[in-house]
């Protein structure tokens, strides 16, 4: 469920219309504009309307999931697996006979070959089954089209795959084909998990310098669309980043940040840095 849907079904169920909903807030019509994803609010914003309307800052989840088939019973346990980062559970799920007989369109066939490639991953990192489906799923890019959210994601996974083991000029292509007009086409909160890894991949590559540039680049980004999400993934990789390099005051400031969205927002942050 979206950040608007959740928002307007808890208005209605307190018998508020969307001036009363935002009054001493924001106007109404950037609550409407809320409530039909048109646009998101910043955290301020948010936590006002959580508080005016009793929903649970824990219980929101900007970023969309991918439906893999039309069933939507499917995709919902799909979702769950995937939030609960059971991947050796998803891995199976996909793989069984069945699930194949759910998906039928390319873009969810692209999308069941992403989700097959990143639990191949979580599950065995050694293993080249991540990577060939990792590259299904960009193959089943349109061709002569602006580039997607999820094709960039799994553009940027398959880089930060290959990122310990490959030579760095090809990792290097993978991300600029990732990152080249992302901000030109419609804004989709999954593309801030793009500079994130992207920030991952020259981290894992020792590129001090350049893991902090796409960090920073990704926090514009985020903050330009009013956006929390993966800010306390970000802040923590910059807090690493500073450790790393001795600045210690630096690398506390960011470890603070990080918290605060973690504690704020509930974000799952990466702990295997």
């Amino acid at each position: 469920m979206s950040l608007g849907t959740t928002l307007k079904q808890a208005r209605k169920a307190q018998r508020l219309n969307q001036q009363q909903a935002a009054q001493g807030i924001c106007a109404q019509s950037m609550l409407s504009a809320i409530e039909n994803d048109h646009y998101v609010p910043n955290a301020r914003l948010l936590l006002a309307l959580c508080r005016r309307l009793g929903v649970a800052v824990s219980t929101l989840s900007l970023a969309d999931d991918f439906e893999i088939s039309a069933d939507l019973a499917f995709n919902a346990r799909v979702q769950q697996i995937c939030n609960a980062h059971q991947y050796q559970q998803l891995k199976n799920w996909l793989l069984q006979p069945a699930a194949l007989e759910h998906v039928q369109t390319d873009e969810q066939t692209q999308a069941y070959y992403y989700y097959l490639g990143v639990a191949c991953w979580q599950v065995d990192r050694t293993s080249d089954v991540a990577q060939q489906n990792l590259r299904l799923a960009i193959g089943m890019a349109a061709s002569n089209t602006p580039l997607t959210t999820l094709t960039r994601l799994a553009l940027i996974s398959l880089a930060v795959v290959k990122a310990s083991h490959h030579p760095q000029a090809k990792v290097t292509t993978l991300v600029t084909r990732a990152l080249t007009g992302i901000d030109e086409g419609a804004y989709a909160e999954n593309d801030n998990i793009v500079f994130y890894l992207a920030g991952l991949v020259a981290y894992e590559q020792h590129d001090t310098q350049l893991a902090l540039t796409r960090l920073t680049q990704g926090l514009a980004f985020a903050t330009t669309h009013n956006s929390h999400y993966m800010l306390a993934n970000i802040y923590q990789l910059m807090a690493q980043l500073a450790m790393l390099a001795g600045e210690s005051a630096t690398a506390q400031v960011a470890s603070q940040r990080s918290q605060v969205f973690k504690d704020l927002f509930k974000e799952q942050v990466n702990d295997r840095l």
